[in-house]
């Protein structure tokens, strides 16, 4: 259940983002609403996996630039997340996509962090 509510919750950032951040773009060239929710979904599931697997050791080697930013570099580990889910989504047939790494992308991961924590802080862990 507690998997179900993470991939939820990623998705209603993403598509957050999505709607909020000019360059990035979920789900924009399906018609129905059905085929919509489910690459938004999945762009989810997969940004979680991204998440659990590769965020780890990109954050392990970037710690020094973490602790000399004081956490804020945080935000270009996340952006890069997303351009891995990106990428791999594209590979995949999914409709997600950032036009520019730099602002679209950082903005983004503000963004969902942002979303990510206010739905974690309404909704409980049980």
């Amino acid at each position: 259940m507690n998997f179900l509510v993470r991939v939820a919750v990623n998705a209603v950032a993403l598509w957050v983002a999505a709607l909020v951040v000019p360059g990035v773009d979920l789900a924009e060239d399906q018609a129905a609403w059905t085929s919509k929710a489910v690459t938004i979904v999945l762009v989810a599931l997969l940004f979680g996996l991204v998440n659990a697997v590769v965020k780890p050791i990109a954050t392990f080697f970037s710690f020094p630039f973490i602790v000399l930013t004081l956490g804020l570099f945080t935000f270009v580990v996340n952006a890069f997340m997303l351009q891995i889910t990106e990428w791999v989504s594209d590979a995949i047939g999914l409709s997600f996509t950032i036009d520019h790494f730099f602002w679209s992308a950082v903005l983004a991961a503000l963004v969902i962090t942002l979303v990510s924590w206010a739905l974690n802080i309404v909704l409980p862990e049980d």
